[in-house]
């Protein structure tokens, strides 16, 4: 396997990555229209608008402000530090900044109904679309893992065997669709802890995943994108707190 696996196109050749990254945005932001229109969003339209405009302000900054900061030596040192802040991205940090540009904009229009529910779907749909495209770049792109002599271990690119971390996530995010199916095919959950539930066991598994991955290291050998995944987690504590010992706090009863 050819990495980067570009598309000819005639005598051109279509960067799989931008593809896949485009097709991903597109596709997730039609299915949660679908989704919209097939439900009965408690939220109004003017207000859903806001917190779309709130999710992506802050999920573009904080996408790069972490992603510029998982390596602060090449950031710090480049000769195009703009560029370098443009391009280097993580969607931990668009997560997290999403979040974060959401609850200002709630906050801006006294909305205080939670909103996170149906972006979910979208959402996974979206990132697994992508991350095929970041695949597709093996270790021309920063989202490989490092070295394994397990039966998983790909080369990606450089001759070397390693953990190809994009398809984990990729299994890992199906896997969490087809677990938040068949618990809401039992039980329906009180408005928001669909998307709360998505946010803990992906953060939760970004977290575990970075321990294969190339990158600095800092306190107690995190890496940012964990220490980010950790003050998600506490942000989120009260859910937890409420997942491991109170489920029926979660639960909306008949």
């Amino acid at each position: 396997m050819q990495f980067p696996l570009d598309i000819a196109v005639g005598k051109f050749s279509l960067s799989s990555h931008l593809l896949f990254e485009t097709l991903g945005f597109i596709i997730g932001f039609r299915y949660y229209l679908f989704l919209r229109k097939k439900s009965i969003d408690l939220i109004p339209q003017s207000n859903r608008a806001v917190i779309l405009i709130g999710a992506a302000a802050g999920g573009f900054l904080f996408s790069r402000i972490i992603g510029s900061l998982e390596n602060p030596t090449l950031f710090f040192n480049s000769p195009h530090p703009l560029l370098y802040f443009y391009s280097d991205k993580t969607i931990v940090g668009g997560l997290l900044g999403g979040l974060i540009g959401v609850e200002i904009s709630k906050k801006i229009i006294h909305e205080k109904k939670s909103s996170g529910d149906l972006f979910t779907y979208p959402i996974l749909l979206a990132l697994m679309i992508g991350r095929i495209g970041y695949f597709s770049m093996g270790v021309y792109e920063d989202t490989y893992g490092i070295e394994t002599s397990s039966v998983f271990g790909m080369d990606l690119g450089d001759g070397l065997k390693r953990h190809p971390v994009t398809l984990y996530e990729i299994a890992f995010l199906l896997l969490v669709w087809l677990m938040l199916m068949l618990i809401e095919k039992n039980v329906k959950l009180k408005n928001g802890y669909r998307f709360q539930f998505f946010m803990i066991v992906y953060l939760i598994f970004r977290f575990s995943l970075d321990f294969i991955k190339p990158g600095e290291r800092y306190f107690y050998g995190l890496g940012t994108i964990q220490i980010s995944c950790i003050f998600g987690l506490i942000y989120y504590s009260r859910t937890i707190y409420r997942m491991l010992f109170k489920q029926s706090l979660l639960i909306e009863h008949e």
